[in-house]
């Protein structure tokens, strides 16, 4: 396993066999703050992302928490009362860029959660394909009990998760809820025991990690891109994606080791 800071609060671990791993963790790591996302947290989560997808090795990203007790409280608070009006509108571009930075990793991402997810913490975990909870995880997005809202793609992504009903009365109450009730709704996709988030997020990560990279990339590509069209432009969003892998490396080993009842060895192009 290699490790590679991206400023003061942001560690990536590279997992997998060999020298290359295809595992790739950004682990949250604020712990004094409980992973309050301060401005300069912020870019070291955007410049962690933007280096992992540009990195054609990587095939799944886990997002994970060093500590005990939260995965993200959400924004620094603390500095945000520090600002100015002006200063305010400044940091938003910032702050913004940490969480599409998340959002739109080409590769399949895996939010592992425990204990705090509130606010922005959860919207950077909604921002990750699948969540997988232990069961002392608290999630909730309670920005209007502040005088503000989601701002970190909660209102957008939530109601993708649970409807539009069931995430409105999440966000006009501003009410936390404990793991079991978040796996109920719908809210996180796994729950485990307490102290597996992590551990049972990169064991599906390693699952993921063992299909082909540029199927991978296409399938997340048409899952995102056909969301919310109606079934004939959906469908072909997954025909431009089809196409794209149809006639790759991927593609030909993946029908030979098939054929040959072997494992295939992806080129990945």
């Amino acid at each position: 396993m290699s490790e590679e800071r991206f400023g003061e609060f942001v560690l990536v671990r590279r997992h997998g066999d060999g020298d290359v791993g295809h595992v790739a963790e950004l682990a949250l790591d604020r712990p004094k703050a409980m992973n309050a996302v301060s401005t300069e947290m912020a870019r070291s989560i955007a410049g962690a992302c933007a280096a992992l997808g540009a990195d054609r090795d990587v095939r799944v990203v886990v997002v994970t928490s060093t500590h005990e007790r939260a995965f993200c409280v959400g924004a620094d608070l603390k500095e945000r009362n520090s600002f100015t009006d002006a200063e305010l509108v400044r940091q938003r571009p910032v702050a913004r860029g940490a969480y599409t930075g998340v959002l739109e990793l080409p590769v399949p991402t895996i939010a592992a959660v425990h204990g705090f997810a509130l606010g922005g913490g959860f919207e950077l975990a909604l921002s990750c394909d699948l969540i997988v909870a232990d069961r002392t995880a608290v999630v909730g997005l309670p920005e209007v009990s502040v005088g503000v809202i989601p701002g970190g793609g909660g209102t957008q992504l939530l109601p993708r998760r649970v409807g539009a009903a069931r995430a409105a009365e999440l966000i006009f109450t501003a009410r936390r809820l404990e793991a079991a009730e978040a796996h109920e709704l719908g809210l996180v996709d796994e729950l485990v025991e307490q102290g597996r988030d992590r551990e049972e997020a990169l064991a599906l990560a390693s699952r993921i990690a063992a299909n082909s990279p540029v199927g991978l990339r296409a399938a997340k590509r048409a899952l995102r891109l056909g969301h919310g069209l109606d079934l004939r432009a959906g469908l072909e969003v997954e025909d431009a994606a089809w196409r794209s892998v149809a006639f790759s490396g991927d593609r030909a080993e993946g029908v030979a080791a098939f054929n040959e009842k072997r494992k295939p060895q992806w080129p990945g192009e």
